[in-house]
């Protein structure tokens, strides 16, 4: 069990059977199990509409829709977060040091940054598209 499913540092906190109750055995293995999926597996990774991509765990807004690009790598991309959205760790799981991120609402893993992205920022958000939604912006 993730021990950030019942950790009171952040404003959303559920307890682990009240996450395994609303998400997807897939989306609880990322978000909660700092899992990945299988790229190339998730329906955001071809959106191109404008909009907001939000965390699937507790809604928060996560990315504009200007800032995803496409990486090749086979999951969502992106340059810039919303402000003060995510929350970064080091992790060091598979004998390779990384760059984590996670909601800072909820805590849910939805993957990690590298410094190989475009300009301005030279940033690559590789986020799980499982662990987002997308809400389309009103025309």
């Amino acid at each position: 069990m993730d021990m950030r499913s019942e950790d009171a540092d952040f404003p959303v906190t559920r307890t682990d059977a009240e996450w395994r109750q609303m998400l997807t055995p897939e989306q609880y293995a990322v978000m909660r199990e700092h899992g990945t999926e299988r790229p190339g597996s998730c329906a955001l990774l071809a959106e191109k509409r404008a909009g907001t991509f939000t965390c699937a765990g507790c809604g928060q807004p996560l990315f504009i829709s200007g800032t995803k690009f496409e990486s090749g790598t086979g999951w969502p991309s992106f340059d810039t977060p919303i402000e003060g959205a995510l929350e970064e760790t080091v992790d060091r799981s598979y004998g390779m040091v990384r760059t984590e991120v996670h909601c800072s609402q909820c805590g849910s893993h939805m993957g990690h940054v590298f410094p190989d992205g475009p300009p301005p920022t030279g940033l690559r958000y590789c986020i799980n598209g499982v662990a987002m939604n997308f809400e389309p912006a009103e025309s």
